[in-house]
């Protein structure tokens, strides 16, 4: 498995997103990714799955994703709740609605 820091170097950069809002299939939001220390990762991860799937997280993204973040997969496994952003994915792969969402752009 290649780490996930070594993935992160592969995935496009997002200097210029402030945040990501994820919205379910009724266009509410039902959480934020915001690009900041601790999260810009998942901005990343989560910016190449729309990129890739046409702005959804579906099962086919979400499965994609969790191989994305190599070993934080295994960890938000063993210890739900502490990578939030990884058990949406989580849930998704297992059969939840999938959801769309809408990124932020810093301005300038």
């Amino acid at each position: 498995m290649i780490p996930f820091s070594e993935v992160l170097q592969s995935l496009p950069d997002c200097a210029d997103i402030d945040s990501i809002e994820l919205r379910d299939g009724g266009g509410i939001t039902v959480g934020f990714i915001e690009n900041k220390p601790g999260q810009s990762g998942s901005v990343r991860v989560y910016r190449t799955l729309l990129d890739r799937h046409d702005g959804r997280i579906d099962r086919a993204a979400a499965v994609a994703g969790l191989a994305l973040y190599a070993e934080h997969t295994d960890d938000a496994r063993r210890q739900p709740g502490r990578h939030p952003n990884i058990d949406r994915l989580l849930a998704v792969a297992a059969g939840a609605e999938g959801f769309g969402a809408f990124i932020r752009r810093r301005p300038g």
